[in-house]
């Protein structure tokens, strides 16, 4: 038995953001996914997800929620038959591993779940956000319910706000196009919780607060508008305020090795880098106006064009 596949999700503008209210893009990233399964294939990994899946099972039992309720029955008798999640996406990558995964499960096992093929109303799509962020609770201590919600939709989701948040179209790729948004592999893996403990940490203080409402968000929700707008030339102005504010206001987010690399984008006008997620590791998302000068620039790190225009 194989279930349908769900796919990775790239955030392109929103990290942190999001938590207060800012705007988000949210973008399906297919060439990694996952599926349930059910096989006599007991593979260490196959036995690792198994367990993990039994440890969610008990924390769904226990959710006291009138938003969600599952097939707690059906999923132990699978649980005993071998299931397991059959993922490509790498985990601790910042693309949705966990996502993939808490939308797989609801897709298989929630009681009176909300469809795809339904009408999905604001009202909907914010009660499914609720639920996934509940579910994903469980893998990152606090999740805002986006990443599972991209995997189940597999479509763009603009956020602009906490409470509205809507399925919308980008613009067509360009195969013909120079310009490249990629992701970079910082090589090590990232974990949520303690990057987003530092960031609510910092929100502490007054002067942090105020740079990130006046500079941080202001630019991340410039770039979502310039890019859903198709506006490039504007898109890169602020990405460049973006990226600077980044390296110089979240320090610990970006892996030290990769320090002078983000400087250097900036200076050279190369490329600009930003977080993929909390950051910490996994991959770091990259934009450029000519892919070709990017890469030969970059050419010791390992870059994935992820779209084009």
């Amino acid at each position: 038995m194989k279930g349908p596949l769900f796919y990775a999700k790239i955030l392109l503008f929103g990290e942190y953001g999001i938590i207060k209210d800012a705007k988000g893009l949210s973008i399906p990233y297919n060439f990694y996914k996952g599926a349930l399964k059910i096989s006599n294939t007991k593979t260490n990994s196959a036995k690792a997800s198994n367990q993990k899946l039994t440890e969610f099972a008990d924390y769904l039992e226990n959710l006291d929620s009138k938003l969600v309720s599952f097939n707690s029955e059906q999923f132990r008798l699978d649980l005993s038959r071998g299931l397991y999640f059959d993922s490509s996406i790498p985990q601790g990558y910042g693309i949705g591993s966990s996502g993939a995964l808490v939308a797989a499960i609801y897709d298989r096992y929630a009681n009176n779940k909300i469809t795809i093929l339904e009408n999905l109303t604001r009202d909907k799509l914010l009660k499914l956000k609720q639920i996934f962020g509940l579910m994903e609770s469980f893998f990152h201590g606090q999740s805002s319910g986006l990443d599972p919600l991209n995997s189940f939709l597999s479509l763009p989701i603009l956020i602009h706000s906490k409470d509205v948040l809507e399925a919308t179209g980008i613009p067509s790729q360009s195969q013909a196009g120079k310009g490249a948004v990629f992701l970079l592999d910082s090589g090590t893996m990232g974990e949520t919780a303690p990057m987003v403990n530092i960031f609510m940490q910092n929100m502490e203080s007054a002067s942090f607060r105020k740079m990130v409402k006046e500079k941080f968000i202001s630019y991340s929700d410039n770039c979502v508008e310039h890019f859903l707008n198709g506006d490039i030339k504007s898109l890169f102005g602020d990405l460049k305020r973006l990226s600077n504010t980044v390296l110089t206001h979240f320090k610990p987010m970006i892996p030290k090795q990769f320090h002078d690399l983000w400087k250097s984008g900036i200076d050279t006008n190369a490329y600009y880098l930003k977080l993929c997620g909390s950051g910490g590791g996994g991959y770091i998302l990259g934009f450029t106006e000519d892919i070709s000068k990017a890469r030969d620039v970059l050419k010791d790190h390992r870059l994935e064009v992820v779209y084009t225009f």
